[in-house]
């Protein structure tokens, strides 16, 4: 028997408050509702998925299973709900590609333009933390994405790499330098993106790492590309010779190769 999503999803409820009438308040439908809605997956599925008991709801072995495989999963229908929606509203011949700050894909676009006339090639940024996800919920068919990365669902095709700068106030002691080594920054407060400080904000976007930066609250590192297409009075920026190099893939859905794709993944493929 097909897995039926709408079960899925009263299942993942369910299983994240572990407790049926939150659940069915959350899902806006009657608690009798769902408990015949669950027990009919499970059914489905020939497995017991939740234990019920006077002291509450628990996820059994295979419960815990289905909601570590449910979320990619309701993900990727509603990634090919909104590919279906935008295709049938704009039509099939349309492909967004998402970039980094700093990545050139114009050459590219080109490219895949001059072999596709009839494709409305499309451009969109996209930051450290969405790139991901971006691509799994169909916002962009496919992105130029940098490291780190969380790969799970990506397919990825590595393109080159980049060496990386130190991004330092104007003012700061080693402004000027024609080089520097890690040990030179050894005691310089460096900038956190994904675990930001308790009061402070992620850092999102290159505008907002150069204001902290020219506020002085620290320094980071940024591929060379950033450093010759962003520039500020207030800011300069000095090679790091033994930094790791910053990584640049094409990602894509796994499971959509498809000739659009296929047919981009390989112009870049030649121009990385």
């Amino acid at each position: 028997m097909d897995l039926d999503l709408r079960k899925v999803r009263y299942f993942v409820a369910v299983a994240e408050l572990l407790h049926f009438g939150r659940a069915a308040q959350r899902l806006h439908i009657a608690q009798p509702a769902l408990s015949r809605q669950i027990k009919a997956l499970e059914k489905d599925l020939d497995a017991v998925l939740l234990e019920r008991d006077s002291r509450g709801v628990a996820l059994t072995a295979a419960g815990r299973q289905l909601l570590d495989d449910a979320h990619p999963l309701l993900a990727a229908a509603d990634a090919t709900r909104r590919r279906v929606r935008r295709a049938a509203a704009r039509g099939p011949g349309r492909l967004v590609v998402g970039f980094r700050a700093g990545v050139v894909v114009t050459h590219a676009l080109r490219a895949f333009g001059a072999g596709h006339p009839d494709v409305d090639v499309q451009a969109r940024r996209v930051e450290w933390d969405d790139q991901e996800r971006l691509i799994l919920d169909g916002t962009v068919d496919l992105a130029y994405v940098r490291r780190p990365i969380q790969e799970e669902g990506l397919a990825l095709l590595p393109l080159f790499d980049e060496a990386r700068v130190a991004m330092l106030p104007a003012a700061h002691r080693l402004a000027g330098k024609e080089e520097l080594t890690l040990a030179d920054l050894e005691s310089e407060t460096w900038l956190r993106y994904s675990d930001p400080g308790p009061d402070d904000l992620p850092i999102r976007t290159i505008e907002e790492k150069f204001e902290r930066v020219a506020g002085g609250a620290g320094i980071t590192l940024v591929p060379e590309s950033v450093a010759e297409q962003y520039s500020r009075p207030d800011i300069t920026y000095v090679p790091v010779t033994d930094a790791p190099p910053d990584q640049v893939f094409l990602a894509w859905e796994r499971s959509r190769r498809t000739p659009l794709i296929a047919a981009f993944a390989e112009v870049a493929g030649v121009r990385g």
